[in-house]
């Protein structure tokens, strides 16, 4: 099915060609299979992560687990600068949250931690998508993403002011 697209203020010589556009058979818009593939990992992946988030937030403030910083002590450093408050509580950079997980406090990272890698589980789950249908250039990209988004969230990349 084509569509005339409207072209706004177009000059008394120019001419509105019709574009096709892809629809399925109720009149909605196609959508690419990659498109579809990566939405429902992220709609998954964005429900899991945020029912972690809430679990875990809920034994943080029951108290189940004891926090590293205790709560009442928290608005001692809130106006400290992060490293004055890592060197207050002792707690150390990049991923050394994972030997305080027995903490209530760390163990919300959990949830934040799946959130940040649910692009990467996207990335690959459309790379042999686009592979297969030929689309090369796109395929090497979603790879490239899952090279450097892994990379940058291992710590090896260890650059800038921190």
């Amino acid at each position: 099915m084509t569509e005339e697209v409207p072209v706004a203020m177009v000059p008394r010589a120019a001419a509105v060609v019709p574009m096709p556009r892809s629809r399925t058979a109720a009149g909605r818009p196609a959508v690419a299979e990659e498109q579809l593939a990566y939405a429902h990992l992220l709609d998954w992946g964005m429900k899991v992560g945020l029912l972690g988030l809430t679990v875990t937030f809920a034994v943080y403030v029951s108290g189940v687990l004891a926090p590293r910083v205790p709560l009442a002590e928290l608005p001692r450093y809130w106006a400290l600068p992060v490293k004055q408050y890592l060197a207050a509580t002792g707690i150390h950079t990049g991923w050394s949250w994972l030997y305080l997980l027995r903490h209530g406090d760390f163990l919300n990272f959990v949830g934040i931690a799946f959130l940040s890698g649910v692009t990467i589980a996207c990335y690959l789950a459309i790379t042999p998508i686009l592979f297969r249908k030929k689309d090369l250039i796109f395929g090497w990209i979603a790879i490239a993403e899952v090279v450097v988004l892994s990379l940058a969230a291992s710590g090896l990349l260890n650059v800038g002011a921190h």
